[in-house]
Formats: C-alpha cells, sequence, structure tokens
C-alpha cells in the first residue's frame, strides 16, 4: 500500500481535473442506471396501451380515505411496504415525466427523453476521460521526470552495476504501466462500485427477495479477483524483468551496430534477441492466462445466478404469486445483468492494479536509492582556484577488499601540466575521476586550496572543472548547441571563437548548415577527430581553471592527431591539468610525469629525469612504444 500511496501523491497537482473526472463519472453512472429504468416506461407505452391514460398517482384523497379504486390504478401507497412506495414513486414521477393523452405523444416524448439522458451520459463520458487523460498524462510526465531526475544524479558506480537498457525499460514501460494503477483506482473503482450501488438500489426497489439472490454472485466474484490478482502482482514483476532485458539488447546492439557488422553477429545477436523476447513471450502468456481467468469466471457465475432469477421470478409471475408485472421483471433482469458487467470490471481494474504496483514498486527501487557521492550538510561553494590541488594518503576500492588505489600522494600547482602514464588497469582514469568527486575515496582526501573538497558543494567543485575524455560524447544537436552545451544563453561569436582555438572552425563552416547542422546520436556524421575537436571547443567555452584530459588523443589518425594537439596545447594554456595518456609523446612537455603500477605511485619527475633511470617503469614503456 506504500507503493500504492506514493503513485497517487503525484496526482496533487491535478486535483482540479481529478475532482471533474469523478464527478462527470458520477454523473455518467446515474444516466446509465437512468437508461435501464426507462425501460419500464418504454414496455409499458408499447405493450400496455389501455393503461397510458391512467398514469396518473392515487389522488391523496383516495389514499387517506381508503376508498375503492379501479383495476388499472396503482394500489393506494398508504397500503405499500417502504421499498414499493419507493417504487410507485419513482414509476410515477417517470411517467409524469413522459405520458401524455395521445399515446402517439407518449411514444414520441419517450424517444425525446431517451435521446437527452443518451447524449447527457455520453457527454459526461467524453468529459470524464478527457479530464482522467488530464491527470493521467501529467502523472506520467511528473514520474518520467522524477525518474530521470534521480538517475542522473546518482553515482556513476549505479551505472555500472545496472545495463542502460533495463534502466530504459523503467522509464517507458514501468512508468506507463504505474499509470495503470492510478487509473484502475481513481476511475475504476469509482465508475464501477458506483454502478454497482446504482443498479443494485433498482433491483431493491423493483424486489428485494429476487434481488438478494442475485448478490450470491458477489463473494464468489470477488474471491475470484482477491486470488488472480494476487497471482497478477507477483507474475508482472518478472514480465518487466524479462522487457528489460529485451531494451538492454536492443540498446547494446544499436549502440554497437558498427562492431556487430565488423565481426558480422547479426546472427548471434538476432538469437540473443530472440532469446530474450521468447523469455518475455512465455511469461506474457502466463500473466495472459491468469489475467484473462477473471472475466470469464466472473460471467460464468453471474449467469448462473441470473439464470436462476430468471426461472424463479418467471415461475412466480405465471403461476401469479409474485407482485412484479412483467415490464418490472424485464427491467429488473437488464438491472441485474447490467450489474454484472461492472463487477467484472472491477476484477479486471483490481488486476490492471496489482500489475502497476509491482511496476511502481521497481520505479520507485530506483528513486529511493541513495546517491553515493552527496554534499555534506555543512558545504559550501568554492568559487575560485588559486593554489593546488592535492591527493593525500588516498585510497580506493570499487568493491570492499579489492584495492584499486593505495597510499597515492600527489601535488599539482595552479598552472602546471601532471601527466598520469602506466600501463592499463594501474588506475589512471580512477585517480582522476576523484578530482570532480565521480568517487570519493576510501580512505585520505582530495584536496583544493588546503580544504578536503567533500566541504564544497558538488555542482560548484565541477564548474571549476573541464573534463574531454577519448570517447567523446555529443548530443543529437546542432554544432553550437554542444559546444555551448550547459548554457542556456550563449553568442554565437564565442561558439566561434572557442571553435577557432580548438582548431574546429574549418571544417564545421564547411558542414551543410555550419553552426545549425546537427551532428547525429553521439555525433555519428563526424569524423573521431572532429569529434575529438568540438569536445574541446566545449572545454574551451566553460573556461575553467582545472582541466582533466584522459587519452584525449588516442585512436586518432595522425593528421588529426596533430590538430587536435595543438588545439589541447591551447586549451592548457594558464590552467591546471591532469593529462591521462598512454601515448607518452604526447606528455613529454609535461611539468610532472607521474607512473602508477598496480594503484600505486611508483616514480615522478620530468620526461628526462624518468629516462635516466634504467629500470624504471617510464623507461622500459617509452623504450616498448619507440623501439625501432
Amino acid at each position: 500500500m506504500r507503493s500504492f500511496r506514493r503513485v497517487l501523491s503525484y496526482l496533487r497537482p491535478y486535483r482540479a481535473p481529478l475532482a471533474g473526472s469523478i464527478i462527470c463519472t458520477v454523473f455518467f453512472t446515474l444516466f446509465s442506471g437512468l437508461m435501464v429504468w426507462m425501460l419500464m416506461p418504454t414496455l409499458e407505452t408499447l405493450f400496455n396501451t389501455d393503461t397510458i391514460s391512467s398514469f396518473t398517482s392515487v389522488a391523496p384523497s383516495t389514499v387517506e380515505s381508503g376508498g375503492e379504486f379501479s383495476p388499472g390504478e396503482e394500489e393506494p401507497q398508504a397500503t405499500l411496504t417502504g421499498l414499493e412506495r419507493v417504487k410507485v414513486r419513482m414509476k410515477d414521477a417517470t411517467r409524469a415525466l413522459i405520458t401524455r393523452p395521445d399515446p402517439r405523444d407518449t411514444l414520441i416524448r419517450l424517444c425525446l427523453v431517451y435521446l437527452l439522458v443518451v447524449v447527457l451520459k455520453n457527454m459526461f463520458a467524453y468529459l470524464q476521460g478527457y479530464l482522467m487523460a488530464v491527470a493521467e498524462n501529467g502523472l506520467i510526465k511528473d514520474l518520467r521526470v522524477d525518474l530521470f531526475d534521480k538517475m542522473s544524479r546518482l553515482s556513476l558506480g549505479f551505472f555500472e552495476l545496472n545495463r542502460t537498457g533495463v534502466l530504459l525499460a523503467r522509464v517507458t514501460s514501468d512508468v506507463t504501466m504505474v499509470n495503470r494503477s492510478a487509473a484502475a483506482v481513481l476511475v475504476e473503482f469509482v465508475k464501477h462500485p458506483l454502478s454497482v450501488l446504482v443498479f443494485l438500489g433498482m433491483a431493491v426497489v423493483i424486489n428485494l427477495q429476487l434481488t438478494l439472490i442475485s448478490l450470491l454472485i458477489l463473494p464468489i466474484s470477488f474471491w475470484i479477483i482477491t486470488r488472480i490478482g494476487r497471482s497478477l502482482f507477483r507474475r508482472t514483476g518478472r514480465l518487466q524483468t524479462e522487457m528489460g532485458n529485451i531494451t538492454a539488447i536492443l540498446s547494446e546492439t544499436l549502440g554497437g551496430i558498427r562492431v556487430v557488422k565488423a565481426f558480422d553477429m547479426e546472427e548471434f545477436e538476432t538469437r540473443r534477441f530472440a532469446a530474450a523476447a521468447g523469455a518475455y513471450y512465455r511469461k506474457a502468456l502466463r500473466l495472459a492466462r491468469i489475467g484473462k481467468m477473471a472475466a470469464p469466471s466472473s460471467e460464468v457465475a453471474a449467469t448462473i445466478v441470473g439464470i436462476g432469477i430468471l426461472y424463479l421470478g418467471g415461475i412466480s409471475i405465471l403461476g401469479g404469486t409474485t407482485s412484479l408485472t412483467p415490464d418490472e421483471f424485464i427491467t429488473f433482469l437488464l438491472v441485474i445483468f447490467s450489474m454484472f458487467h461492472p463487477i467484472r470490471e472491477i476484477g479486471k481494474a483490481y488486476g490492471k492494479l496489482q500489475q502497476g504496483l509491482a511496476a511502481a514498486e521497481r520505479v520507485f527501487d530506483i528513486i529511493d536509492t541513495p546517491p553515493v557521492i552527496v554534499d555534506a550538510p555543512d558545504a559550501r561553494p568554492i568559487t575560485e582556484f588559486s593554489g593546488t590541488v592535492a591527493f593525500r594518503n588516498l585510497s580506493f576500492e570499487y568493491v570492499p577488499g579489492s584495492t584499486v588505489l593505495s597510499g597515492i600522494d600527489l601535488s599539482l600547482r595552479k598552472g602546471e601540466i601532471v601527466a598520469l602514464v602506466g600501463p592499463s588497469g594501474a588506475g589512471k582514469s580512477t585517480l582522476a575521476d576523484m578530482l570532480p568527486r565521480f568517487y570519493d575515496p576510501v580512505d585520505g582526501a582530495v584536496e583544493i586550496d588546503g580544504v578536503d573538497i567533500r566541504h564544497y558543494t558538488i555542482s560548484s567543485i565541477r564548474r571549476l572543472i573541464g573534463v574531454v575524455t577519448q570517447d567523446t560524447i555529443l548530443f543529437n544537436e546542432s554544432v553550437a548547441r554542444n559546444i555551448a552545451y550547459g548554457l542556456d544563453d550563449f553568442a554565437i561569436e564565442a561558439v566561434q571563437k572557442a571553435a577557432r582555438a580548438a582548431n574546429a572552425h574549418t571544417f564545421v563552416e564547411s558542414l551543410p548548415e555550419g553552426y545549425e547542422t546537427l551532428v547525429g546520436d553521439r555525433g555519428v556524421r563526424l569524423s573521431g577527430g572532429q569529434r575529438q575537436r568540438l569536445a574541446i571547443a566545449r572545454a574551451i567555452m566553460k573556461n575553467p581553471p582545472i582541466l582533466i584530459l584522459d587519452e584525449a588523443t588516442s585512436s586518432l589518425d595522425t593528421e588529426s592527431e596533430m590538430l587536435v594537439q595543438e588545439a589541447i596545447e591551447h586549451l592548457m594554456r594558464e590552467r591546471t591539468t591532469l593529462v591521462i595518456a598512454h601515448r607518452l609523446s604526447t606528455v613529454q612537455k609535461a611539468d610532472l610525469i607521474v607512473v602508477l603500477d598496480e594503484g600505486r605511485i611508483t616514480q615522478q619527475g620530468t620526461h628526462e629525469e624518468l629516462m635516466t633511470d634504467e629500470e624504471g617503469l617510464y623507461r622500459r614503456l617509452y623504450t616498448l612504444q619507440f623501439q625501432t
């Protein structure tokens, strides 16, 4: 129920359309009941013409005197029971609305009233549906935004443990299914129970004894509904897991389609996707087998009761042992069978509710996931960097017991270029990730100007830092918006200046629409060197005092590398720069080169100093790269 209450909380901003929808539901239900009630005057008009002229209530004087009354009149109300008196008054009100001296005029009036009832019923049905759509789509929008916002704020470790496709399924199919629970509760559980009450009230008024017999269906139906609903709750979670697997495989395959084609793995990926789709298919069938059982089971039980009522009521009328007139009995049957429909719909709504709540738990699991990297209660913003960046006795591990960095002591003075080199897996990128607080150290600290960065707000720290990585990420926006990423208001002249500094202006001008050209998904319409130069232009546009370059020139051809390296040198001017590189040729001019091996600093110094150590790791790596 906690998940249910949280789903409902998302409807608070939409109280007005929601209340309007519920009000329209009430009127829709009342007019639906009135349509059924109109059957009695219809039957009387068509098949009991002799009594049309006497469709008037007994005069009060007749009732009070207890005088004689003719066969065409109703029995005096003073001698009737409470329910019978209500029935007579309701029929009198209906007759007063419809009956005219001429039977043809009565029929015309009946048709007009019936048309009016149908128009009003469907008008309220439309208004109810539209207003509920406002609330439902608002719920979906707000829940998706909250889910996306929470995902964007979670630490990088969360995304390393969860497949992208699974997270996409949470935002798409799971949120859509959550909406079912809100719709089921706030519409179906208002509309259909109210319909049951309206039809039940009409049935009681017409004949109490037959109504009590018809109520035998209710406990049977609710027992079926409850049992099936519990099973649906369990199986929906499993089904959504399979949908997450399908989305994950789709995302991975499309994202790596070049590799798939290069290795001729289309058939393999198709088999992998088919296996996931097959698992979803089997679970969906199991869910459908159970879910579709509710309505037929309830309908069979309802039909059995309805047949029993038809038999008992028919015998009573044929034997003359009941006060029910034929038109009342036919109306009663229609009322009872009309009541069975909303009972079945309640079963369906309960199933939707259980499915929606199962999806809600999956969505709220992510929303409730606490971010590992958060601002301290006393965190303050940092506005400038004026001294040093220091790693103090820093240690880190992704998994407890598996050390990635150990005892790191390193300082970067303002305006200094420090290069991190070493074999793959030495911890270079992990160490750089500590500076913008993508991760926090297990021991030790990262300091800016002598203050542990955990005492600063995360957003203010990251505003001081620019990052250019090997895996350049561009968004499917224009070139200008990619360079000015994060800026709502920017001058195109500033964008062009940054592009010139990054050696990107010339190729951008040659694009079909210049700076307004869309770069495609992840910049697929550009070459690797072009993407990298746009990433450098983006960093220049941000103008950060601290810069992290993580393999920014790897995997480029010679010409592109030369252009990118020139852009990087321009970018690094008067900035404190932490460079991660496998190509040692790119870091020879660094003020300090730090050699990492197995998570520890093994050497420090300039290129010339490190090359004098014949047994050192740096010289060995350099020799391997430049041997002829």
